[in-house]
């Protein structure tokens, strides 16, 4: 898609972003050490959260020039959700997730700072059976995209979607809007051999074509006999896709 080649200025190293789903400050370290500069931008979520050391970490990432993503979720009543995300304005954070209707992101908006707010949509391991068994009437390509509205209009700056939706954000939606894809595969969605809760994927290639501005990456990476070549192969796949 054109307009995903040209629509922002981003570094081609940057809109790789690995998920550091680890339980420790140790194996967060042991992970950017081990990667280097083949990874410039890192998700730190919950499973980090656990282990006291989530700020320290966060700090360190940015003491080492690397970007951060929070992507904690954000889900409260309106005043607590804006606590929650005006806290985070005193860290190196470039990206926050919120979840929500438009009163809890409105209130997540209005102090957020310099940090960009991305909207959830709808998780990348729900299908249509998941979705429905939470109650929404609606498949999930129509979903993402009344949540996308939603988001842009309270004024958050992206949202986290599947890259088989961001064709649909790209079509309907002004092309400000970052677009924020997790669930990635570097193979195939029909061949793909992890086993993991991952439901709607896309491969690193087609999340570009489809609109995507960064994808998120974690297993492939991680589970990879050579994870450093894995995230070097991805990286040199972006490149090759915006020459």
């Amino acid at each position: 898609m054109d307009r995903a080649r040209v629509g922002k200025p981003i570094a081609h190293t940057e809109r790789l972003i690995f998920a550091l789903d680890v339980a420790t400050r140790v194996e967060a370290l042991d992970w950017v050490e081990h990667l280097g500069d083949s990874v410039a931008f890192y998700k730190i979520g919950m499973e980090l959260l656990t282990s006291g050391d989530y700020f320290r970490v966060l700090n360190e990432l940015a003491e080492r020039g690397k970007r951060v993503f929070v992507d904690l979720k954000f889900f409260d009543v309106p005043a607590t959700v804006a606590a929650a995300v005006k806290g985070l304005t005193r860290y190196p954070v470039d990206f926050c997730t919120v979840h929500g209707n438009h009163a809890m992101v409105k209130a997540a908006v209005a102090v957020k700072g310099p940090i960009r707010l991305l909207a959830v949509t709808a998780l990348t391991s729900l299908d249509q059976h998941d979705l429905s068994d939470l109650g929404f009437a609606c498949d999930p390509r129509q979903l993402v995209l009344s949540r996308a509205r939603a988001a842009l209009a309270a004024g958050c700056d992206g949202v986290v979607s599947s890259g088989l939706e961001a064709p649909l954000l790209r079509q309907e939606i002004d092309h400000r809007l970052i677009v924020v894809c997790p669930g990635i595969r570097p193979i195939s969605n029909d061949d793909q051999n992890l086993s993991d809760d991952q439901k709607r994927t896309v491969d690193v290639r087609q999340a570009f074509i489809n609109g995507a501005d960064y994808i998120v990456v974690g297993r492939p990476i991680r589970t990879a006999l050579e994870p450093l070549a894995a995230a070097q192969a991805i990286q040199q796949e972006i490149a090759d896709y915006f020459k």
